[in-house]
């Protein structure tokens, strides 16, 4: 990267909103979010965001796609990338006590077994739960697998429970847990944490410890469905099918022969998968 672009982009992260913005594309990246559900996030008057969206795009650190009538802003992950390497190479040097702490994330081959999954919703009562049993029953023993809540539900959704039982899922012991559960002095450092729906992505979390791999799988909340008994439950019966085909394209991912950086872009591709069963 150019000394000239690397100091726009430095310039426009400087203002401590439109930092905001870039950290909360990146949690949703390469997905793009539109500036309704940003605002919301974050708390900012619409015409502030446009402002703070428009010099972001101006610098290339994000991009912006049409679809119909909806605009979505996403993070432009080369110029990111040549923007770290910038900072991290060019201006320290490649010094390796600036580096140390990325060295744990080298690119090598992950491990075949044992990985430590958290799945993350804002209620921790159907997406997240059914994520967890999904990966607890199809991982064949090589996932550990959790999920958590930002403000997790007392109890767990009776039509998710039904959903499950009916596909032959154990759900004995499930509960809704809250996020700090995980977040504790002595907690399982996480390989993988995912989150599947848009709340969770945009709610302030510090850093996970080992620095995992993570992913954003959103998808609709069955619990906010509306109508009848059966309509509803044909909406918890689809996210189930939606998360079955994530998780069972992540379980069958060759672990043992892929490097950090191959994962995290099968990650970001499983991201893309259709909410619902393509027809034809």
């Amino acid at each position: 990267m150019e000394k000239t672009n690397a100091a726009h982009a430095f310039a426009t992260l400087g203002h401590p909103d439109r930092l905001a913005v870039f950290r909360l594309l990146n949690r949703f990246a390469p997905q793009g979010v539109r500036p309704t559900e940003i605002a919301t996030a974050l708390n900012l008057k619409p015409n502030t965001l446009s402002h703070h969206l428009a010099d972001l795009t101006a610098c290339g650190l994000v991009t912006v796609t049409r679809d119909g009538r909806s605009l979505y802003y996403a993070v432009n992950l080369d110029v990111t990338e040549d923007l770290i390497g910038y900072l991290a190479l060019d201006i320290g040097r490649a010094r390796p006590d600036l580096l140390s702490p990325l060295a744990s994330t080298k690119d090598t081959a992950m491990r075949d077994t044992d990985f430590d999954v958290l799945f993350i919703c804002s209620g921790n009562s159907a997406r997240s739960i059914f994520a967890e049993v999904l990966l607890r029953d199809l991982g064949q023993g090589k996932f550990q697998s959790f999920s958590a809540g930002t403000r997790p539900n007392t109890e767990l959704n009776p039509f998710a429970l039904d959903v499950l039982t009916r596909n032959g899922h154990d759900i004995s012991g499930l509960r809704s847990k809250h996020i700090l559960e995980f977040q504790q002095p002595g907690s399982i450092v996480m390989d993988f944490v995912f989150t599947v729906c848009d709340t969770a992505a945009a709610e302030e979390c510090p850093p996970w410890p080992g620095q995992p791999i993570t992913g954003h799988w959103g998808l609709p909340d069955p619990v906010k469905a509306s109508g009848t008994d059966a309509e509803k439950a044909l909406v918890f019966a689809q996210t189930y099918a939606a998360l079955r085909r994530r998780v069972s394209a992540f379980v069958a991912l060759p672990f043992d022969t892929l490097s950090r950086l191959s994962i995290q872009a099968s990650v970001d591709q499983i991201s893309l998968l259709p909410h619902t069963e393509p027809k034809g």
